[in-house]
């Protein structure tokens, strides 16, 4: 009795944690006549409350026809979200993947502090750090680029602080045995950590990738040029009158970041999992 209550309640939280998902959905495929008329009260601040069907009267593949063929912008927005994310992904390995096998298999002076720190700054927001990274990018005449918006993030620290834990759960006796057989430091690494620390590789990436393809802050404080912002910031400017453009986008920019969560998410749970270990 108590385990179907449990999973009657876990259920009904389930429903009301997609339920926004769906909202967007169903939207995306109704008529502008029929969410104005749904949505009157938002779209013009008259008095009253809006209303919503489970399914739309008239469905209508008009806002994604509109979206895809007669919103150029759009386009331009999302491959500047995929050279983002793209950027900071590639980034991120070629620094975080060396730097968390370092903290978890080297011992040196002042490591344990220097990881600390590195646990610190991933506790801080980016309003904290944001004077002073804009100051350094202004020096380095980053500011108003996309490099501007991918080189600070790749070297995050999060992404660090997953695959350390990953790399720590690799057996010394493995490592010893592969020195005793004359290999050296950089062919463990390719051939032992990254192979038995890919599922932290991997979790570490879609997160990133969940993170960087919703970025807004960054943009909106470094990037003044319209034609170098992501898909992130599209959704903010659509006018209150176009809603069906606005859901259609919306399905847009969820759908990757659905897809890959949906295939890495054994991976996620493991990383995730391994952030509540300590050391």
């Amino acid at each position: 009795m108590g385990q179907k209550i449990l999973t009657a309640f876990l259920g009904i939280l389930a429903v009301i944690a997609v339920f926004p998902v769906f909202f967007v959905v169903i939207g995306s495929f109704m008529g502008q006549a029929e969410l104005k008329e749904l949505l009157l009260p938002v779209l013009e601040g008259t008095k009253g409350y809006a209303s919503w069907k489970l399914l739309p009267q008239y469905p209508t593949l008009r806002s994604y026809i509109e979206l895809l063929l007669d919103t150029p912008e759009f386009f331009v927005m999302f491959w500047n979200s995929v050279k983002i994310t793209a950027g900071v992904l590639l980034g991120q390995l070629l620094v975080g993947v060396p730097a968390a096998w370092g903290f978890a298999r080297f011992r040196f002076p002042g490591r344990k502090v220097l990881f600390t720190v590195y646990v610190a700054l991933m506790m801080m927001p980016f309003q904290v750090m944001m004077l002073s990274n804009y100051l350094i990018l202004d020096k380095l005449a980053l500011l108003d680029t996309l490099a501007g918006i991918i080189l600070p993030a790749a070297f995050s620290t999060f992404p660090v602080f997953i695959m350390y834990r990953f790399f720590m759960g690799i057996p010394e006796a493995l490592l010893e045995s592969a020195r005793l057989d004359g290999a050296g430091e950089l062919q463990m690494f390719f051939r032992i950590g990254i192979p038995l620390g890919s599922p932290g590789i991997i979790s570490a990436m879609v997160l990133g990738f969940l993170e960087y393809w919703n970025l807004i802050e960054q943009p909106m404080a470094f990037l003044k040029t319209k034609e170098l912002w992501p898909l992130s910031l599209f959704l903010p400017n659509i006018q209150m009158e176009k809603a069906g453009l606005a859901f259609a986008a919306s399905v847009a920019v969820l759908l990757p970041a659905l897809l890959v969560f949906l295939a890495g998410q054994d991976y996620l749970e493991q990383g995730i999992i391994s952030t509540a270990v300590k050391e």
